[in-house]
């Protein structure tokens, strides 16, 4: 009798498969317009059967609401700098360096074309992390603003900017809003 146990691979063809259609998805979206993106030709520059593709995925949206949900968790760090100006300055920061890159850029923008399952992905890790730093404040005993606050004056404008706009956020203007954004809410409590 053969175990089931045993027949499961951790990391075997299924996580090949899915490593190659991510990788072909970004570089397709280096190299293509999103409109160019299709289970076709994601399938045949990761070497697979697009049936493989459609079966694990569904549709060109699901596949960009993946990779964008597996490129936008755990690659920025919740800073720990003993104040929420300083968590906030550095986390911010590093957002903006992250969506200052045209790779992520492109995956951001085909992910949020392709429905609003995909924007989703894009931001709800980010949304984790501003909720993480901002409990950290509350526990540490001091007065934090809502987390929904939080996310429509610092990660709205930093979004925008680099989805909508040519000139993407620096860190030194993120820095900024985030001195801007403390100042407000102390002023509203």
């Amino acid at each position: 009798m053969v175990d089931a146990q045993a027949q499961v691979r951790p990391g075997g063809r299924s996580a090949k498969v899915r490593a190659a259609v991510h990788h072909a998805v970004a570089q397709l979206l280096a190299e293509e317009p999103a409109e160019a993106l299709t289970i076709p030709a994601v399938a045949a520059r990761a070497g697979v059967h697009p049936t493989t593709v459609y079966r694990r995925w569904g549709s060109a949206a699901q596949l960009l609401s993946d990779v964008a949900t597996s490129r936008f968790s755990g690659d920025v760090v919740v800073p720990d700098t003993g104040t929420l100006a300083g968590d906030l300055e550095r986390w911010l920061g590093d957002v903006a360096t992250d969506l200052a890159d045209p790779d992520t850029l492109a995956l951001m923008r085909a992910a949020i074309g392709s429905g609003p399952e995909g924007g989703c992905a894009c931001i709800g890790d980010r949304h984790e992390q501003l909720s993480a730093i901002i409990e950290r404040e509350r526990s540490r005993g001091g007065r934090a603003p809502a987390v929904e606050s939080a996310v429509d004056f610092l990660l709205g404008p930093l979004y925008y900017r680099a989805i909508f706009s040519a000139q993407p956020a620096s860190s030194d203007w993120a820095r900024e809003l985030v001195t801007t954004f403390l100042s407000a809410a102390r002023a509203l409590a």
